[in-house]
């Protein structure tokens, strides 16, 4: 797997949407699996496949970046497919084996929920392809703050939400890192990783906490280092101002719920 197969990586471009608002995007992806959540039927899904694919033409990705940017997390879709179809039971049985019951129910509602977590995946990835992780930090921050009056520490949980976003790369590397090498002095792991047992288990994640525990504890002495003092001081890189554009984003969502709405509705 490749580095362009790492979820949470960002995609270079000068697209509208990555010149849209951090701010902008960052709702826009709350609201855009809160509209996938609204469909409740294939044609609600397909109208919401047919504009997340419009995102991604739109934002200049390759359908198949957009499929390798979410490969590493397809074992939850698989995971949650397996459970709707092992204990959502009705209609035609197709196999049973004891307590194990497959069944025509199952199978449709196992399909529509891998479809409905793919399309929510496809929607968080395209936020972290198009934008930076300083940027979403900073927009996680600014919308965070009008709640600083109340207590709420929006600066030290967007810095939590940015090395968290950073680490996501890192840990994916981490892991092949730790695996290849533990293969270059003989060890053997299955394609499936819960064949391997507790002691394959052990092999890669030991090494793989220790090295992010080290990172934490750079980060850490350098941050003590500069005598950081959290948000105060802080250079603003890319001052967040809204522009035209984001209004346009603002109504292809809102076309979006409606059209998944309609599309419930009639069907």
């Amino acid at each position: 797997m490749g580095d362009n197969a790492l979820f949470g990586r960002y995609w270079p471009g000068e697209s509208a949407v990555h010149q849209l608002d951090p701010r902008v995007k960052l709702v826009g992806s709350l609201a855009l699996m809160a509209i996938v959540f609204a469909a409740t039927s294939w044609p609600g899904l397909a109208v919401c496949a047919a504009f997340v694919v419009g995102f991604y033409l739109a934002a200049g990705i390759p359908l198949g970046q957009a499929a390798r940017s979410i490969a590493p997390l397809l074992f939850i879709v698989v995971v949650t497919a397996l459970l709707n179809v092992l204990f959502v039971q009705g209609g035609q049985v197709y196999l049973q084996w004891g307590p194990l019951i497959v069944s025509e129910a199952g199978l449709r509602q196992a399909a529509f929920i891998a479809v409905r977590l793919v399309l929510l995946l496809l929607g968080v990835s395209l936020l972290t392809l198009t934008t930076t992780t300083l940027d979403i930090t900073e927009a996680f921050e600014r919308l965070l703050t009008p709640l600083a009056r109340v207590g709420v520490p929006a600066h030290e949980l967007g810095m939590m939400m940015g090395i968290a976003l950073r680490f996501l790369p890192q840990f994916a590397f981490e892991l092949r890192t730790v695996r290849r090498a533990q293969m270059s002095r003989g060890a053997r792991f299955s394609a499936n990783p819960l064949r391997g047992g507790m002691a394959s288990l052990t092999a890669l994640m030991v090494p793989l906490f220790a090295s992010a525990f080290r990172h934490a504890e750079t980060l850490s002495a350098a941050m003590e280092a500069r005598c950081y003092h959290g948000g105060v001081g802080r250079t603003r890189l890319h001052p967040l101002a809204l522009a035209p554009r984001d209004a346009g984003a603002v109504a292809a969502l809102a076309l979006m719920l409606a059209a998944v709405l309609a599309a419930n509705a009639l069907f």
